[in-house]
Parts: C-alpha cells; sequence; structure tokens
C-alpha cells in the first residue's frame, strides 16, 4: 500500500542579523524584524487555504514567530497545536555565531576551505545537520504511516482530496504533479499535509539529501539558482511516496522550491 503527504517547507521571516549579515545559528535567538514580520503574514495570505494536517517548527523564535505569522492567516489552521523540534534547528556555527559572515569568510580562508563546507570551531559540520534532517524526515514518514495505518485506507479518501485540492490550487506545478501520480488510477489520495518551518542552511541541507540520496524529481522549470539558499519565507512543496517496510526509501517529487511571489505583497522589501 503506497502512502503520499505532501511536505510545504518554509524559511523564517527576516531577522535584524540577516539585513546585517550576521551569523545566528543557534546561539544567537534574534527575533524577526518589522519587515520579517509582514513576510510571514504574506506567506501566511499565500498559503491562507491550504488545509496542514501537521505543523512542525524549529524551536528558536525567528521559527515559531513565522509559524505563528502564517497560522494567524490560515482558514483552516488557526488554532493547530505547533510541535516545536529541535531537528529543525539552524546549523550551529560554533565561534562564528553573532559575527559577521565576512569574518566566517577570513576563517574558512585561513583554514584553507571554502565557507559552505568549513565547520568553525563548535559548529556542526554539514553531515551532522544532514543527518539531523535524514533523521527528522524518517520520523515524519513514519508518523503519517502509523496514522494513515490507525485510520483505516477506506477512511481517508475524502480527506486526502480536499488537501490535494487545496494544495492544487496554488502551486500551478502541482496540478501536473498529482495527475501524474494519478495517471495510473491507483495512486492514493494524500494521506497527510505537513508545514514545517526551518532556516536556510538547514533547508538546503535537506533539500540536497532529497536531491542526492532520494533521487528528487525536479519541474522542468526550476533553475539551478533556486536550488540556492531559500529567501526569507521562501516556499518549497515536495510531494512524498513511500510504502511500509524499511527496505525501500521513499520517492521525493519536488512541486516548487523557493517561492516567493507572495512576497511582492510586503512593500517593505529591503
Amino acid at each position: 500500500m503506497m502512502t503520499r503527504f505532501a511536505l510545504t517547507v518554509v524559511r523564517h521571516g527576516e531577522t535584524r542579523f540577516n539585513k546585517e549579515k550576521i551569523i545566528q545559528g543557534q546561539g544567537v535567538d534574534e527575533p524577526l524584524s518589522e519587515t520579517g514580520f509582514k513576510q510571514a503574514a504574506a506567506a501566511g495570505v499565500f498559503l491562507t487555504n491550504v488545509q496542514f494536517t501537521h505543523v512542525f517548527s524549529s524551536d528558536l523564535t525567528r521559527t515559531k514567530q513565522t509559524t505563528c505569522g502564517i497560522l494567524e492567516k490560515s482558514k483552516f489552521c488557526k488554532d493547530m497545536t505547533v510541535k516545536y523540534d529541535s531537528r529543525l534547528r539552524e546549523r550551529k556555527y560554533g565561534v562564528a555565531e553573532g559575527r559577521a559572515l565576512g569574518e566566517m569568510r577570513a576563517m574558512a580562508k585561513a583554514a584553507g576551505e571554502e565557507c559552505p563546507v568549513f565547520t568553525p570551531s563548535g559548529g556542526e559540520t554539514l553531515d551532522q545537520v544532514k543527518m539531523r534532517g535524514k533523521d527528522f524526515f524518517e520520523f515524519l514518514c513514519q508518523l503519517i504511516l502509523k496514522e494513515t495505518g490507525q485510520k483505516g485506507q477506506f477512511s481517508q479518501g475524502a480527506p486526502s482530496n480536499s488537501l490535494e485540492t487545496s494544495l492544487a490550487k496554488i502551486f500551478p506545478l502541482g496540478k501536473h504533479c498529482f495527475s501524474e501520480f494519478n495517471s495510473d488510477g491507483g495512486a492514493p489520495g494524500l494521506a497527510a499535509s505537513v508545514l514545517v518551518v526551518s532556516h536556510g542552511a538547514y533547508m538546503r541541507s535537506l533539500f540536497g539529501y532529497f536531491l542526492t540520496d532520494l533521487k528528487c524529481s525536479l519541474p522542468a522549470s526550476l533553475s539551478k539558482s533556486e536550488l540556492s539558499a531559500s529567501p526569507n519565507t521562501g516556499i518549497s512543496v515536495f510531494i512524498v511516496n513511500f510504502e511500509k517496510g524499511r527496505e525501500a526509501q521513499p520517492t521525493v517529487q519536488c512541486v516548487c522550491m523557493n517561492l516567493q511571489e507572495h512576497l511582492n505583497r510586503v512593500t517593505e522589501m529591503c
């Protein structure tokens, strides 16, 4: 039995330190700036009609505030319980936290390394960040598999169609994605629609895991530039398919990555 769910991943809104290019990581828990709150509200308006069944957020202030800003605008999810998960935190940058990005670049250069690969003292390696993302993703798959099993395969038909419809109305590539999966008539509806609010470097690592390890398929229209760091409140949507059994890896299809149409509503962009 194939289980399918939608995964919508949003980066937090802008903080003062984002604007000033100061590294926050996990140790600098800066709140959203005025622009950041506007971005979160704009993302919420954009996602207002999407029916989410689960909401997860990093437990840092900037992601908590963004999640709250999104849910406040939701027609269906205003009263949903948010699960805060430390596995969704930003990459830990150790001694570089609270310092300018230029300083970390200088540290990397002194160590004879490039910045993204460089690990400051006390920071996490890229592999460690990837393992956190993999751990969270596998937990999510198991959670949905368990819940789907408890509901029973017959009871999920009608709600799953509405989950699918609510996404397809907003994401133009969604229609193609869904019809492709349903072309044989045997693919089930969505068992869940999950919202995750996290951080730039963490999301880049998670998406890298999807692309490299899980061979995630991308829309033909997606340019390479969109695979770089997400803008503040950039929205990415994936459809995950998996079968019960540990041997089979999930298959992931990207509907859109780092979408930022909603930011056109934010007038005071910097």
